[in-house]
């Protein structure tokens, strides 16, 4: 049976200077068998109703600014999967989340940076399912749960996003050894309860953790990781770091 995985997938320009993730990705994808699909949650496909991805070919979807040429011109052309759309939206009836198909969806740079690192023939199914903004943790638990099946069926189950993420703290030339100490109190709380798996904790961990609004102002880049634990098994750290001093890089298996 696949694990299915969190990934903290970084600045988009990930694809370009991958760090140690680079390696990180691409050994835990070697280490893999081949899936016949990817199911994946990005952060940065925010919604107001549960969204599953139709398109049969999405694009390459540069959806930031202010990088370098080269990132632009970056592609990664894997394909959707509609069969395994299907299925998604009949797992998610069958628990009782309603959920609607978009047949125009490109990848965000969340789908598509970490994946360029795992697969980079860009040869595997994708089907893309979308975040509800407002909805809170618990909900990304009962569809990681709804779809926890397909890691049966072959399938890969990621949510991408980061275990911290405030983007007005970080240190663009901070070395891979600085670490802010608030940034770090949050990622080892986070780590601590999973492997407890303390859910009712994790469900609240805006109050519960330490400078959690520090490190999540808002919560789209966390909520994937709900999606992952509710999709997946026993909890283990496969890379861990951070970059710019405050930008956890950290990459969690369920299973």
């Amino acid at each position: 049976m696949f694990p299915s995985l969190f990934i903290s997938h970084g600045s988009p320009m990930l694809a370009l200077e991958p760090g140690p993730s680079g390696p990180a990705l691409a050994h835990l994808a070697a280490e893999l068998p081949r899936p016949k699909a990817i199911v994946i949650v990005s952060a940065h496909w925010e919604s107001n109703e549960l969204l599953v991805n139709g398109n049969p070919q999405p694009e390459t979807w540069h959806d930031f600014g202010g990088f370098p040429a080269a990132l632009f011109a970056v592609q990664y052309p894997a394909p959707g999967e509609p069969d395994m759309t299907r299925r998604v939206m009949e797992l998610l009836a069958v628990a009782e989340l309603p959920a609607r198909t978009d047949s125009r969806r490109p990848f965000d740079h969340g789908v598509w940076v970490p994946l360029s690192l795992m697969y980079p023939t860009a040869d595997i199914p994708i089907v893309q399912i979308s975040l509800p903004s407002g909805m809170g943790p618990a909900l990304q638990t009962r569809v990681g749960h709804a779809l926890r099946s397909l890691r049966e069926e072959d399938v890969l189950i990621i949510g991408s996003g980061s275990i911290t993420h405030n983007l007005r703290e970080l240190d663009w030339h901070a070395g891979p050894e600085s670490v802010e100490p608030w940034a770090l109190a949050f990622r080892n709380w986070m780590v601590e309860k999973l492997a407890a798996d303390d859910e009712q904790a994790l469900h609240d961990y805006r109050r519960q953790a330490p400078q959690a609004a520090r490190n999540h102002p808002s919560d789209e880049h966390l909520a994937p990781l709900y999606f992952a634990r509710g999709a997946g098994g026993t909890f283990s750290v496969a890379h861990q770091g951070f970059t710019m001093g405050a930008l956890g890089m950290d990459i969690y298996r369920f299973g």
